[in-house]
């Protein structure tokens, strides 16, 4: 039989049976649907950790959090007693340090502009701001860190619920009653890793933060940035060395600070990315395996309604290989027409969960490549079983 005669006859038997190849192009749907997502979420989701780490850590960095204390403006323990002094000591100490940032801040504080009120997260930071620029305006420097100035760089939410939009340069606001003035806006960051939208902070000089607006004398988190990636291990314990010497701790004791190294961090990425590239694709292609079972059940009920057909079709000269494929051919075909609607389901969803998390462009080709491959490749073994069934009738105990 011809292929293009095989392909037509292939499809009015679909058209003729329109639920039975719903509930099987349903299967591949939901399954190529849930394989789509997590993929294009998954290489969005990975690239916005990829771009939270770089910023947090940068090239080759060691991060020394207080205990007690936490990242991003979180809740100050009452033990913390990192400080600024312990930053520009190690800084001092180690000649392998070439550069180092602090940072403390307010994870909810009160701000207002005009008749405008909303709550931001308040970071002080050193003028290097965490390698954060600013597209609007201007940074503030050394010598606005060192006065302790009453200035502040601004998040697009921030803009957004303070000015509805509107320039915000040269506008004053309130952090907590004391008057700052902004000078720029922050660059685009969206939601991070930790699911927080970074663009609603507000930063400014850390003096100014630890003076006027918490009355502390101490720090959350520095990051100490090291010349040599191969000496960034021995640094780190050289920074535990100094550390717990300027805290006074005796060999007893436990350490109140943490250390982070950026080598420590790429292998928790590395965990993480095959959480999801490897585990999570594998959960959904569960439902993939899920649907080809329904189909094959399906199509082994299609044969057997089938069979005086079948009976027929080999009596006026049908081969067994003809019979076989029309049964391939109906299983993958419609395989990959639910394949077809689950990858634009998936690309729908992925867009949605994107915007949602401000995880930009989730297209992915290989989402399109591995959706379409693993459509076809089951549907294919769908129809491996009721192919061969069909085949293996003979056409007279078929029109019996």
């Amino acid at each position: 039989m011809r292929t293009a005669r095989l392909v037509r006859q292939s499809l009015r038997m679909m058209a003729r049976s329109k639920l039975r190849s719903g509930f099987m192009m349903l299967g591949s749907l939901v399954g190529v649907a849930a394989l789509t997502l997590v993929v294009s979420v998954g290489e969005g989701a990975n690239r916005k950790m990829l771009a939270t780490v770089d910023q947090i850590f940068g090239g080759s960095s060691i991060l020394v959090f207080a205990r007690g204390g936490g990242l991003m403006g979180g809740p100050r323990g009452e033990a913390v007693r990192l400080s600024l002094a312990d930053a520009e000591a190690l800084a001092r100490e180690l000649p392998a340090i070439t550069d180092w940032d602090a940072q403390q801040g307010l994870p909810n504080a009160p701000v207002r502009h005009a008749e405008a009120n909303a709550t931001a997260r308040v970071l002080g930071q050193t003028e290097r701001t965490w390698n954060r620029g600013v597209t609007r305006g201007e940074s503030f420097g050394a010598a606005a860190v060192a006065g302790s100035a009453r200035v502040a760089l601004v998040g697009e939410t921030v803009v957004r619920d303070l000015f509805g939009g509107a320039d915000p340069l040269g506008e004053e606001i309130l952090i907590s009653s004391v008057r700052f003035r902004v000078i720029g806006v922050l660059e685009r960051f969206g939601t991070d890793a930790h699911g927080m939208d970074r663009d609603d902070e507000i930063v400014v000089p850390i003096s100014t933060a630890m003076r006027r607006l918490m009355n502390a004398d101490t720090i959350q988190a520095a990051r100490l940035v090291v010349k040599d990636p191969a000496a960034l291990a021995a640094t780190a314990g050289e920074v535990t060395r100094i550390l717990r010497e300027r805290h006074g701790l005796t060999s007893g004791q436990p350490d109140d600070f943490v250390v982070r190294t950026s080598l420590q961090v790429q292998k928790i990425v590395v965990k993480v990315q095959r959480v999801l590239f490897l585990f999570l694709p594998l959960v959904a292609g569960v439902s993939l395996l899920a649907g080809s079972t329904v189909s094959a059940s399906l199509m082994l009920a299609a044969v057997n309604e089938r069979v005086g057909e079948i009976g027929l079709r080999r009596a006026v000269g049908a081969l067994p290989a003809d019979i076989q494929r029309q049964f391939l051919l109906e299983t993958a075909v419609t395989a990959l027409g639910g394949g077809l609607a689950g990858l634009l389901l998936g690309f729908v969803l992925a867009e949605m969960a994107a915007r949602r998390f401000t995880l930009g462009n989730v297209f992915s080709w290989q989402a399109i490549l591995l959706g379409l491959t693993a459509a076809a490749v089951t549907g294919l073994l769908a129809g491996v079983v009721p192919a061969r069934r069909a085949a293996r009738l003979q056409p007279a105990e078929a029109l019996r």
